[in-house]
């Protein structure tokens, strides 16, 4: 695989990983840890093991293949994240992606806190909203929410975040048990404050 303006090393399509156990940990599981202080995050947040979760580290973490997920509209503009394996540099990159395909730039990287640029609320659900079409990649809008999760910036998230969030979560596995506290984790982690809305119930609801 190529990105014309990112040539650090091998980069290889991402986007079959996501449906295989463990994923979503590994991608999300620091930044329920980067605000809730009152809880160790552990795995079963988002319905998986630590077995599940230590298989998949193998694969998203291999300095032989560098995992990339697009995250693109129809005219190929989006943002593409990828694990970047470099030993002794490890990390993951939020590359934007412009109209008419010039190189990518790197907005943000998270290496155990984030750095850089982020989205507001209201453009990360733009850019989730929207459909991949024949440009390939990711195009279910729940993964795509998810995965651009680690770039929201925005200390006053609209009120339709968390159900959301929730609702998302649910389409990628996580029991609608645990996923309002899973949501709860995160937000409280993105925004640095604690979150919690008494009016969400089921994430399945509207």
């Amino acid at each position: 695989m190529f990105i014309e303006g990112y040539d650090d090393g091998p980069l290889e399509a991402g986007e079959s990983l996501l449906a295989r156990p463990g994923f979503w940990s590994n991608h999300l599981l620091g930044i329920c840890g980067a605000g809730a202080k009152a809880e160790r995050p552990v795995p079963e947040w988002f319905g998986e093991d630590g077995a599940d979760v230590d298989a998949m580290s193998e694969s998203l973490f291999d300095p032989g293949r560098w995992p990339v997920f697009r995250v693109l509209g129809a005219d190929g503009s989006g943002v593409v994240v990828v694990f970047r394996n470099l030993i002794g540099d490890y990390g993951v990159d939020f590359l934007l992606i412009r109209p008419g395909g010039s190189c990518a730039e790197r907005i943000a990287s998270w290496e155990g806190e984030f750095s850089g640029s982020g989205l507001t609320w209201r453009e990360l659900v733009r850019i989730a909203g929207s459909s991949a079409g024949e440009a390939g990649g990711v195009d279910e809008p729940a993964a795509r929410l998810l995965l651009l999760l680690p770039l929201l910036d925005d200390l006053e998230v609209p009120e339709e975040a968390p159900e959301r969030i929730g609702a998302a979560l649910t389409e990628v596995g996580v029991a609608r048990e645990t996923a309002q506290s899973t949501t709860d984790h995160l937000l409280t982690g993105l925004t640095g404050k604690a979150w919690h809305d008494p009016a969400w119930g089921s994430p399945l609801s509207g």
